[in-house]
Formats: C-alpha cells, sequence, structure tokens
C-alpha cells in the first residue's frame, strides 16, 4: 500500500503529532477541572498543566474529543487507521466507531479502520508503527487492519507511578492512601489488562521500583523486542528502565519521550508509562 494513501489518526493520548512518511492528524482530548481546562494539544504547556495539578485538591477529568475532532483528522485520506485509548477507559473509541460510520457513508470511496488499542500512550505508538510497517511491506488495507489487530495481543503495558494525588482527585483512590503512599515512598505499578489498568504491586522506593517492573516485564515475555517509555517530567525515571533493559538487551530498540498532556495526567510527576513487545526472540 503507498504511504501517501495513508493517514494515521489517533487521540491525543498517543502522544504522536507527527510520524515520519505517513501522515498524522490528533483529535485531543481535555483534562478538566472545576477551574479550568487543558485541550491536550502541541500549544499546551504541559509542564504548567502538571504543576497546577499537583496543588489542586478538587474533582478533576478527562472528556473525550467529539465527532467533529475525528471526522476533521480523517481529512481527505484514502485510507485512514485509527487508533484509541483503551474503551475501558474513555468513550472515545466509540465516538470514534460513530464518526467513521458517517464519514463512510459520505465518502463510499474510501475506507476507515478504528482500532481500540486496549491501552493508551507508547501502547498506541507500537501500533502506530506497525501499521506504518505493514504498508511499506506492501500489505492490503484489509490485511493491515488483521494483523495489527493481532499484533496488538503481543504487546504489553504497564505504568509506574509517583504519586496518586490526580488518581484521588478522580475518586480512584482515597486521599488518605494518596497521602500516605507519597509519604512512606511507595509507587503503583500496574498493567493495562484486557484495556482495564490494574495494580500488581506495590513497590517502596524508586530503584525497587524500576527493579520491580523490569522483572514483571520479563515475566510478561519482554525478550529484547521494541520499548517505547513516556514520562512525566522525569526523564531519569525512564532512563532508568531502558538501562535495565539494555543491560540484558543491548541492541533492544528503545525509544523515551516526554508524556503529553493526558498521559502526564495519569501518570504525574516521576510517572512512566512502558509499551513493550512480548515473545520476539
Amino acid at each position: 500500500m503507498e504511504l501517501s494513501k495513508i493517514r494515521i489518526v489517533v487521540d491525543s493520548s498517543a502522544d504522536i503529532f507527527h510520524f515520519d512518511q505517513v501522515e498524522v492528524a490528533v483529535a485531543p482530548l481535555k483534562i478538566t477541572t472545576q477551574t479550568a481546562e487543558y485541550p491536550d494539544t502541541p500549544a499546551l504547556d504541559v509542564s504548567a498543566m502538571t504543576a497546577a495539578l499537583a496543588s489542586y485538591k478538587g474533582k478533576s477529568g478527562t472528556a473525550c474529543p467529539s465527532f467533529g475532532d475525528f471526522t476533521d483528522a480523517f481529512g481527505e485520506a484514502e485510507y485512514i487507521f485509527c487508533i484509541t485509548i483503551t474503551s475501558q477507559l474513555s468513550g472515545t473509541y466509540n465516538v470514534a466507531v460513530s464518526a467513521a460510520r458517517s464519514y463512510e457513508e459520505e465518502h463510499p470511496d474510501r475506507r476507515v479502520c478504528v482500532i481500540d488499542s486496549r491501552n493508551t500512550g507508547p501502547g498506541m505508538r507500537l501500533l502506530a508503527e506497525k501499521i506504518v510497517q505493514l504498508a511499506k511491506e506492501g500489505l492490503e488495507f484489509d490485511e493491515i487492519c488483521e494483523r495489527v489487530l493481532a499484533y496488538r495481543a503481543q504487546t504489553e503495558l504497564l505504568f509506574l507511578l509517583e504519586s496518586l494525588n490526580n488518581l484521588a482527585n478522580n475518586g480512584r483512590v482515597s486521599r488518605p492512601v494518596a497521602a500516605l503512599a507519597g509519604f512512606l515512598g511507595i509507587r503503583m505499578l500496574g498493567r493495562a489488562v484486557q484495556g482495564v489498568i490494574k495494580p500488581i504491586a506495590k513497590p517502596r522506593g524508586e530503584q525497587k521500583s524500576l527493579d520491580t517492573m523490569y522483572a514483571r516485564m520479563r515475566e510478561l515475555g519482554y525478550c529484547g523486542g521494541k520499548l517505547r517509555i513516556s514520562y512525566c517530567e522525569k526523564e531519569s525515571v525512564a532512563a532508568g528502565l531502558a538501562a535495565r533493559v539494555r543491560a540484558d538487551f543491548p541492541e533492544a530498540d528503545i525509544d523515551i519521550y516526554p508524556a503529553r498532556a493526558l498521559c502526564s495526567f495519569y501518570a504525574e510527576r516521576g510517572g512512566i508509562i512502558a509499551g513493550f513487545e512480548t515473545n520476539t526472540e
């Protein structure tokens, strides 16, 4: 398939705003509080948002892109691959499916494949990279859709949180638990399981947390394949995980980059999100 005929559309939780050789368009999510709204666009100062949320004690949440955000993002491409944040965490996937159905009705000569990533951030980036790879290999539209869904099952997503403040403001953990975790230096290690984010460990201290995270990666089948790590504010944490991987797999394909607004909202300062391939030896 010719890359010039393809457009990849993602919601902003993918932390992707451009891709070499392929057009990319982004449907922005929003972070909302009782006093402010933060559209997840390239213009947003993520550091300023993170600082404001760190001291905020009221309710906060997120809002998915609109129907029009997606139809605008689809543009005039002949073949569109649309990747969304897990449908278990957001209504974004359902909005994208509705927009795709309407778009194809208006443009019967065009095709849209909507993919529920079942995760977010780096996991979505892996799927986008796979689409580009398969298109370069000459696969047709339907086969790419099928192969990407199969590839999704060969990826995992882990996150390591230093702060639970935003989870407390969301009502997902109690404020006393969030405060105690911070005081004791306890991190939360979680995993995306069929699109649902589940805590799997509560290590204490940064080094122990990174050891635990890498050990879990190996248990889940990581053996030197692609690893994408987004971080909020503290690149050193992501670099610490990468160093552990490279000690065993010097040639591993690793990319580290700052999270944008949505992923920074969930990861918070010091948090990282890691998406990786499994069983690739």
